[in-house]
C-alpha cells in the first residue's frame, strides 16, 4: 500500500476564522473514503487542499508523495482527478460531450486549438462507455439532464487516468432514479481493483456508494471520527456529529438514516 494522502496538524483559516483545526488524516491509494458532516463543517476545504487548490495556513498537507509549500501544485494536480457542480458554469452550454470529456487531457474545459491525437478520442469514447454517456457523445453540453451533466463531471476526472479522485457532491439536487443511477455507477467504479484512491464528499448517507471503505466525519472544522466505514457509520458518532439524535441502518452495502 502507497500513502496516497499525508496531512498532520492541517490547519486553515479564513478571515481569521478556523475552518478546519487540526487535521490528521492518512489515506492510503487502496483506500476509498467518504467525508460526511453538517454544512459548514470544512468538508469541502479539506477537499480543495486535498486537490492542491488550497494551502494549508499551518501544518503540512502531502498528497501523492509531495508536500504544499514545496511543490509546483499546477504539476500535482495533474495527477488528481476532481469532480464538483462547480465545473458545470465552466463547460460552455454549446461544447459536445466527447470535447468536454477530452479537454480533461489538458485541463481545460472547451476545446479550442489544441490538438488530440487518435488514442485520445479513443479513450475519451471508452470513458464514455464506462459512465453510459456513449450514446451523448456528440450532443451539446447544455442540452444534457442535471444526472447526465455530473455523469459528464465523473467521466471528465477519470479521462486521464489519476492517481487521486476528489468528488464533492457528485449526487447532490438529482432526482431519485438519476441519483440511484449515479451511485450504482460509482459503486462499480469504486469496487474496482484498479480504481485510484477515492474520497467523496456527501451531505446524505444514502449517497454513499458500495464499495466505499472508510469515512471521516467532520464537524466545525475537527475531525468527530474516522476509520473503516462500519465502525464509524454508526448511531452514536453521527448523532455526536450532527448535534441530533439519529439512528443508522445498514443494507446490502447501502446506508440509511432517519431522526431517533
Amino acid at each position: 500500500m502507497a500513502l496516497t494522502i499525508n496531512f498532520q496538524n492541517v490547519s486553515v483559516l479564513r478571515d481569521g476564522k478556523s475552518v478546519l483545526s487540526s487535521i490528521d488524516w492518512q489515506v492510503f491509494d487502496d483506500q476509498r473514503w467518504v467525508i460526511v458532516g453538517p454544512n459548514g463543517a470544512g468538508k469541502t476545504t479539506l477537499l480543495r487542499v486535498a486537490a492542491a487548490q488550497l494551502q494549508p495556513t499551518t501544518g503540512s498537507a502531502t498528497i501523492l508523495g509531495e508536500t504544499l509549500g514545496e511543490v509546483n501544485v499546477f504539476d500535482l494536480r495533474t495527477r488528481v482527478g476532481f469532480a464538483s457542480s462547480a465545473l458545470v458554469s465552466r463547460i460552455p452550454n454549446s461544447e459536445t460531450v466527447l470535447n468536454a470529456v477530452m479537454t480533461a487531457s489538458y485541463a481545460i474545459t472547451g476545446r479550442w486549438k489544441e490538438t488530440y491525437e487518435d488514442i485520445d478520442e479513443r479513450r475519451a469514447r471508452r470513458v464514455l462507455g464506462e459512465w453510459n454517456l456513449d450514446n451523448l457523445a456528440d450532443r451539446a453540453f447544455g442540452t444534457l439532464s442535471d444526472g447526465e451533466q455530473k455523469r459528464v463531471q465523473l467521466a471528465r476526472a477519470v479521462m486521464t487516468d489519476p492517481e487521486l479522485l476528489l468528488l464533492d457532491e457528485p449526487v447532490a439536487s438529482l432526482d431519485l432514479g438519476a441519483r440511484e443511477q449515479t451511485v450504482s455507477l460509482l459503486g462499480e467504479y469504486a469496487s474496482s481493483p484498479h480504481a485510484p484512491s477515492m474520497i467523496m464528499v456527501t451531505h446524505h448517507l444514502e449517497e454513499i456508494p458500495k464499495g466505499f471503505s472508510h469515512a471521516l466525519l467532520l464537524n466545525d472544522g475537527q475531525i468527530v471520527a474516522q476509520g473503516e466505514i462500519g465502525k464509524v457509520i454508526t448511531s452514536e458518532a453521527l448523532t455526536e456529529t450532527f448535534g441530533f439524535e439519529l439512528e443508522v441502518s445498514h443494507a446490502d452495502g447501502r446506508f440509511q438514516v432517519r431522526a431517533k
